[in-house]
């Protein structure tokens, strides 16, 4: 039986595309483990899907002073060392990374054992951690036809992200059901990332009034972020977090506010939601969530609204001139090359798998 290793840990979106190529790698009859850092978020990830999963140390390649910066080396090497032993001991034909910073030390691992590595790098431009592990890649793959000039060019390959296909198999009744909602209203679904998003839900509970004249809402405004004064309000519900019903809940909305994480983005595309996009400013990140909806907006996917330009009136057009003019971003997705990123990812396994 093939053998492949996934890797990559550190927020959900390091993890959700691992678990997007999973069936499709069981079907192509591979042995998988996953290895992550010993407690990240992406372990009870992994757990929950049923594969079998190895932690080793991690610690964050920092670029500004920290006090860690004096340890996490440490950790990494210890990391590096604990990841050899895993490898020795699997052997596994192929590695494939999302990246974070638990993704470094396998991927140095498995070049020591000259296992080909496949990387996916979410955002427009490389992270410190995909950087590091580029040059002992086989192929690495991306989202955004703009990254592929921060890539060398006989490994870069335009994939897109893969998406969980129990994701794309939502029913619209079913989720107005869910969110006791009418067919009779169309309904604007906004969602803040994983964690949510203060400012989204703030600018959006601000205007509640004026929207709610126009859409239905559904709201997950992320953990903690309830707002306990609006519950029962007629034609808007609010969750803090929603698992398996979420893709019946896509299957509803018409249209989408929404932050701009690459992976969130690609699902929306995927699904071909017409979306607004906040991306999350420069102050707050390293900017690439900007380039993100600059990407897709380009390509008319979406429009995009930054968050300093928020005002009651700005984003209440912007959500009415969406939803107008929804059937031209559709028609743009449908036309996206970027929508069978599964297929195309298993089958750059596959010729690694054969060459080695």
């Amino acid at each position: 039986m093939k053998k492949i290793i996934l890797t990559g840990g550190g927020t959900a979106g390091h993890v959700t595309p691992n678990l997007a190529l999973i069936p499709a790698l069981k079907e192509a009859d591979y042995e998988i483990r996953y290895i992550g850092s010993y407690q990240g978020i992406e372990r009870r990830l992994i757990e929950n899907a049923g594969i079998p999963y190895d932690g080793i140390s991690s610690g964050k390649l920092r670029r500004y002073f920290d006090l860690k910066n004096f340890s996490d080396p440490f950790r990494v090497l210890k990391g590096y060392g604990e990841a050899r032993r895993l490898l020795k001991r699997y052997r596994p034909d192929v590695i494939f990374s999302k990246g974070g910073f638990v993704a470094v030390p396998v991927v140095l691992a498995a070049k020591h054992f000259k296992i080909p590595v496949i990387i996916h790098e979410s955002d427009m431009t490389p992270g410190l951690a995909n950087k590091i592990c580029i040059p002992s890649a086989a192929k690495v793959c991306c989202n955004f036809p703009e990254t592929l000039k921060y890539l060398p060019a006989d490994k870069a390959v335009l994939t897109g992200s893969p998406i969980r296909a129990d994701l794309l198999k939502g029913e619209r009744l079913s989720g107005l059901k869910y969110a006791h909602m009418s067919s009779e209203k169309p309904i604007l679904m906004v969602i803040g990332g994983s964690l949510g998003s203060v400012a989204v839900n703030q600018a959006v509970r601000g205007i509640l009034p004026r929207l709610l004249e126009r859409f239905q809402i559904i709201h997950i405004c992320g953990k903690g972020n309830l707002d306990e004064g609006l519950i029962g309000t007629h034609g808007y519900v609010q969750y803090e977090y929603v698992d398996a019903p979420l893709k019946h809940l896509f299957a509803a909305a018409d249209v989408v506010i929404s932050r701009a994480g690459a992976n969130s983005i690609c699902e929306l595309l995927a699904l071909k939601k017409p979306s607004l996009l906040i991306p999350l400013p420069a102050s707050a990140s390293r900017g690439d969530q900007l380039l993100n909806a600059a990407s897709f907006e380009k390509q008319g996917f979406c429009k995009v609204l930054q968050e300093e330009q928020i005002t009651p009136d700005s984003l209440y057009e912007a959500v009415s001139q969406l939803y107008e003019h929804r059937q031209d971003y559709i028609q743009a997705m449908e036309k996206s090359s970027l929508n069978n990123a599964v297929s195309t990812i298993l089958s750059l396994i596959e010729d690694c798998v054969r060459e080695g």
